[in-house]
């Protein structure tokens, strides 16, 4: 079978052709119209990858698209109306895209496609995967792995924000979630606002500092921010961040934390390569899956070098990069 994958409309679009478990092209949008993270529909990508292998829209078997808009259109309203009335800036900033653009998603993108090929097909040929899925089978379908555990953690889907799936064979199934608004993604992306840096782009930046940390807020953080739970599981306090309604990452009691006595938060701002330096923590606290008897779980290790293979599964580190530097003995 061959499928087009499709991720657009939010940053960084894409496009991939697979067969099987062959990936046959792929391409980010952004290296053709040379748009830094360009969330534009990934035309020339789509292009690229059919012309790569040789085939046409109309050989396509199905076209994948990387979440599921009603749903994630969903988890905004319960979250606007959790927090009513405070949030109705950003729900009046939201909600004309929506209404006008997103809710008609699939008739958007079945009519652009149409563009690039008349001969489409029907329909039905267009899917909509779960986004934690769409990162998930990413990672599982094209590893040497027969049999894998896969933990994804990311800003947020529809609603996971961190999930664990079991891949086995060509099946890859969804055994546990945490939910919006608590998200590891999020916690980083708040500490990419508050150092000064723009969310969804500026992440990679803190990540290039992090190694060069000092960890003296680590304390704070786990004392305020998060509670990593014993069985894997954590929770954030959401009076220290304003995502959930409002137009910024954080709150005042945020900023309390980590701006010292006497100095203004526009300091704090400005200092903002040395205050990326010191958010290292949020990421050295390595997840690792363990797998008995089939059944997967997360737990915690505070050794940046630990990892857990039991029984006949093994482990599949979807997406953690080591940290550096390295910690031995």
């Amino acid at each position: 079978m061959l499928v087009l994958g499709i991720s657009a409309y939010y940053h960084d679009s894409a496009a991939a052709l697979v067969r099987g478990a062959d990936v046959l092209a792929a391409a980010q949008e952004e290296r053709f119209t040379r748009v830094r993270h360009d969330a534009g529909f990934p035309r020339r990508s789509i292009e690229a990858c059919l012309t790569q292998a040789g085939v046409g829209l109309r050989d396509v078997d199905r076209v994948v698209f990387y979440e599921k808009p009603f749903v994630k259109f969903e988890r905004l309203l319960e979250t606007y109306l959790a927090f009513a009335p405070r949030g109705f800036g950003s729900f009046r900033l939201a909600m004309p895209v929506w209404l006008r653009e997103k809710l008609f998603l699939k008739t958007h993108l079945l009519r652009t496609l149409r563009e690039i090929d008349p001969a489409l097909g029907d329909d039905a040929k267009l899917l909509f995967s779960e986004h934690h899925l769409s990162h998930a089978a990413s990672a599982f379908f094209p590893s040497p792995f027969e049999r894998a555990a896969v933990l994804t953690m990311d800003g947020v889907g529809e609603w996971a924000t961190t999930s664990l799936a079991v891949g086995d064979g060509n099946t890859l199934e969804m055994r546990k979630e945490i939910r919006f608004p608590h998200s590891i993604g999020l916690l980083y992306s708040a500490f990419t606002y508050y150092t000064g840096f723009k969310v969804n782009s500026g992440e990679y930046k803190v990540m290039g500092l992090a190694p060069y940390g000092r960890p003296i807020h680590a304390q704070t953080i786990l004392d305020h921010l998060i509670d990593l739970r014993d069985d894997g599981t954590f929770h954030l306090d959401m009076q220290y961040f304003d995502y959930c309604a409002g137009l910024t990452m954080t709150s005042g009691r945020f900023d309390a934390l980590f701006v010292t006595a006497g100095e203004p938060a526009a300091l704090a701002l400005l200092t903002r390569e040395v205050r990326g330096w010191l958010v290292s923590i949020a990421r050295r606290e390595a997840p690792v899956l363990r797998v008995d008897d089939g059944e997967a779980s997360l737990t915690w290790s505070w050794d940046p070098d630990a990892a857990m293979f039991e029984s006949a599964v093994r482990v599949l580190h979807a997406i953690r990069s080591t940290p550096v530097p390295r910690r031995r003995g």
